[in-house]
């Protein structure tokens, strides 16, 4: 079935979804760590970049240097990700669209850099950054990825 828009008018209607962030498997990890007894973490916590502005060209970028990691635990310096397999490119799960793959290989491309400056801003401000993939979450590799929070925390 052919579009009912135009071009720019889709793009218009799309423009106006707002996200609502990757809630499912964020709500896993919560309860991974509370099974396991994990404390000590705040969601969304905003983080400066050392005054450094972030700068990926045509894609989204922390607004002034500013980040909010799914998970903040201050007092280890620990900020974690957690990263779907579609929209950062899991080099195991990820998939891309068979129509208009140009602009999904972009759109993923221009995610996953900013992701590494994310990564690099913040370890340069003395903080241990965990980027965890939404499969591991999954039942056969949680004790695995739980171990790696652990570990992180522990350094």
């Amino acid at each position: 079935m052919p579009d009912v828009f135009s071009p720019e008018k889709r793009s218009e209607v799309m423009s106006l979804i707002r996200s609502k962030g990757n809630l499912t498997t964020e709500k896993r990890l919560v309860a991974l760590m509370r099974e396991a007894g994990i404390k000590g973490w705040r969601r969304h916590v905003s983080l400066g970049l050392g005054g450094r502005r972030v700068k990926v060209t045509g894609g989204a970028r922390p607004r002034a240097g500013r980040v909010r990691p799914d998970f903040v635990f201050h007092r280890e310096r620990v900020a974690v990700f957690v990263d779907g397999c579609f929209w950062h490119g899991c080099p195991r799960h990820g998939t891309q669209p068979r129509q208009n793959r140009k602009f999904w290989r972009e759109k993923i491309t221009r995610n996953q850099a900013r992701d590494a400056l994310v990564t690099k801003g913040l370890r340069r401000n003395g903080w241990r950054v965990l980027r965890i993939w939404e499969c591991a979450l999954t039942l056969k590799r949680q004790a695995a990825t739980l171990r790696r929070l652990v570990r992180a925390l522990a350094a």
